[in-house]
């Protein structure tokens, strides 16, 4: 019986579930003091540069038909690889509490029960949609999409058509800040999209139209976030909605938009799982991670990401530039070294510059920079690279 692969249009529509999420759009209430032209471009330009990244990563794994951290064993050897596994599992499991507990703070915004009862349901309705099963979501992902696509086209009526933007008072946000800001939510799914595109019938279409889609969409809650300190002087969704009488509507877009899209963290965080041995069941893990997720979400105080999402970029921005450099310049394919102390060498030369380069303003990011002198060191050491291996006998 030949396997089931999900369509273009199935992975178009896991992608716009990622970027429909409350997160985002209290993201995009940091891009306010720009004004909205500045804010605007700031927005577009990260998004150019992480959906860049975010389409050549999901190739990478669409081709190999391989999970993002199986590929990732490609350039840093078996063993060299579960140190991204576990740094993505716990990144994965961080996102799944702050996405829940914002999720949860907004609905009880809109209706008071108690935001640790959200987080139960909220925790509950992810793990439906892991039990569910990536490759029989297509229906049920295909209603609740169309729900939030009509809501949140609601929504951003209500915002914007509040007429004049206002004037924010100024804050300590450059151009270049805010670019850098705009790239991290993409960049946050580097080691996500392969877990997806992995399993799709036409994986570099799959890989495209996942990017476009979630780059699109994204913008586009950014867009509302910013919008929303603009023109109505309000960075609460949840106070937005109700002042706009959307009641339950609003209940649903929060709530849908937190499950849709804090299931895949907790899902790729048990396909990472997997790949730190055969005997776990990768499912199981994901049902953890949510439980985890739900308990962090109930007693932590998660208010800003801004932090953990530089966080997520300065490990996994050289970690994905190494591989894009050895996938399609150097055309480098599975091997099966244990551990590339070059490859591992040059991504830790790249997470400090990446810190170093958050200490300047840089007026397309630090991103981007890093990458790129990344995937330099790389091609330009890969021919001293080749008795580097921990397993090769010249390395000994």
């Amino acid at each position: 019986m030949e396997e089931r692969r999900t369509s273009v249009f199935e992975n178009g529509l896991i992608w716009f579930g990622a970027a429909v999420s409350i997160a985002e759009i209290m993201t995009g209430t940091y891009f306010a003091p720009l004004g909205f032209s500045k804010a605007v471009l700031a927005i577009l330009t990260g998004h150019i540069i992480g959906c860049t990244m975010l389409f050549l990563a999901g190739m990478i794994g669409g081709k190999l038909r391989r999970s993002a951290m199986e590929t990732a064993k490609m350039s840093f050897g078996r063993k060299g690889a579960l140190l991204f596994s576990v740094l993505n599992i716990i990144q994965l499991t961080g996102w799944t509490a702050i996405m829940i507990f914002d999720g949860a703070l907004a609905a009880n915004g809109i209706f008071s029960i108690g935001s640790w009862l959200w987080c139960s349901i909220i925790g509950m309705l992810i793990i439906l949609w892991i039990l569910i099963g990536i490759k029989n979501l297509g229906k049920v992902n295909t209603v609740a999409m169309a729900a939030l696509f009509v809501l949140t086209i609601v929504l951003s009526f209500v915002i914007f058509g509040e007429g004049n933007a206002m004037n924010i008072s100024k804050e300590s946000i450059t151009f270049g800040a805010a670019v850098e800001l705009s790239v991290a939510m993409p960049l946050s799914w580097l080691p996500l999209i392969s877990d997806y595109t992995r399993e799709a019938k036409e994986p570099v279409k799959a890989a495209a139209v996942s990017a476009v889609t979630y780059g699109i969409v994204s913008c586009w809650m950014y867009l509302i976030g910013m919008g929303a300190a603009l023109f109505t002087a309000e960075s609460d969704i949840a106070q937005i909605m109700v002042k706009a009488g959307l009641g339950i509507a609003g209940l649903l877009i929060v709530v849908f938009s937190t499950v849709t899209t804090t299931f895949l963290d907790a899902y790729s965080a048990g396909v990472s799982s997997e790949s730190l041995s055969g005997k776990i069941n990768g499912r199981l893990i994901a049902v953890a991670v949510t439980v985890a997720g739900t308990f962090g979400a109930m007693f932590l105080p998660l208010y800003d990401i801004t932090e953990f999402l530089y966080f997520i970029g300065s490990v996994f921005a050289p970690m994905i530039a190494i591989q894009i450099a050895d996938f399609f310049i150097l055309k480098k394919r599975p091997e099966t070294c244990s551990f590339d102390i070059k490859n591992l060498t040059i991504w830790l030369t790249g997470f400090i510059l990446y810190r170093l380069l958050m200490q300047v303003d840089i007026l397309i990011g630090n991103t981007l920079p890093d990458m790129a002198i990344t995937i330099l060191l790389c091609v330009a050491l890969s021919k001293t690279g080749k008795n580097m291996h921990a397993d090769n006998p010249a390395f000994l």
